[in-house]
């Protein structure tokens, strides 16, 4: 008897599922890296490229990926992009790192609500997209957001700001590699392992390394990798699943999660100013958002034909 495929019903419920695993897990970042007391953030981060490299080399050989890699690497040439998406995605696992250990995980979270909203920008200025109106009321309440926490604050968001823009930055030149999510983190880290071998061989000699020392701390490092191809895997069985309008809105699950462990767990002061920010951020994102649904609902019927 033949199996029957599986329903779009079915296949979207999956997909809901996968989604929000991952962005679930994503969340609870500040959680697991909270942990990493004493460790300063470049050594975590050190750790975090070398485990996440080896536990990805045994998933693509799980799944018998290394096809799409090889024909990478034999591009040398090519690989200018991927470079440059791994120092991206270096330097914003480091401010995420180094924000939860300093206990900036609000900024943290405003940073990634952010990062939609750059994304418009970066398409307007770097690829000549045109901006829809209400994206750019969206992009413009974005900035009045970052001005008022420097004129009333004194201060510039620079964390929110770093991982806004390293990781828009980041999406920005990942699309232009022809390489999936999980073959393309491998090629990242792989990229980043000898410099990342150097560091730790460094700090060794040094005797600054905490990977040796007794406790719990040498485990965690070492489930820093595993934790984060993992939700990699959930986000790539959501992508194949939904479509991209609702990978979207799940987004923002991620950013939300953060926002109230800031708030809940690490106790961190919301002071009206920095509250006044977050609500123009969230203004701005619906009106991104319904922007977005609306160009897709316009083209859906458009694409429809008349009787």
């Amino acid at each position: 008897m033949s199996l029957s495929p599986a329903s779009p019903r079915h296949e979207n419920g999956q997909g809901v599922a996968f989604g929000l695993t991952a962005y679930a897990m994503w969340g609870c970042f500040p959680l697991f890296f909270a942990l990493f007391q004493g460790v300063p953030a470049y050594e975590v981060l050190i750790h975090r490229v070398i485990w996440s490299c080896a536990f990805l080399a045994v998933l693509v050989t799980l799944l018998g990926r290394w096809s799409p890699i090889r024909q990478a690497l034999a591009e040398p040439r090519r690989l200018g992009r991927v470079l440059g998406c791994a120092l991206l995605i270096a330097l914003n696992w480091g401010l995420f790192i180094y924000s939860v250990e300093t206990r900036h995980v609000l900024q943290a979270s405003l940073g990634y609500f952010m990062t939609p909203l750059v994304n418009v920008a970066l398409g307007v200025l770097v690829l000549q997209e045109r901006m829809a109106r209400l994206q750019g009321v969206a992009v413009g309440l974005a900035v009045l957001a970052i001005a008022i926490q420097l004129v009333m604050l004194g201060e510039l968001p620079w964390i929110s700001l770093g991982l806004a823009f390293s990781f828009g930055t980041y999406g920005l030149l990942r699309k232009q590699v022809p390489l999936d999510g999980l073959s393309g983190l491998f090629v990242e880290t792989l990229l980043l392992l000898p410099l990342s071998l150097m560091a730790l061989g460094w700090l060794a000699q040094s005797e600054l390394s905490h990977f040796l020392q007794d406790g719990y701390i040498p485990f965690l490092l070492i489930a820093s990798g595993v934790i984060t191809a993992l939700p990699l895997l959930a986000f790539a069985g959501a992508a194949r699943r939904l479509r991209l309008a609702t990978l979207g809105f799940l987004m923002y699950l991620n950013p939300t999660i953060q926002f109230f462990i800031a708030l809940l767990v690490f106790h961190e002061p919301l002071e009206p100013a920095k509250l006044a920010t977050f609500v123009l951020i969230w203004i701005g994102l619906a009106l991104y958002s319904w922007s977005a649904w609306d160009s897709h609902a316009r083209t859906t019927r458009s694409r429809i034909p008349a009787r």
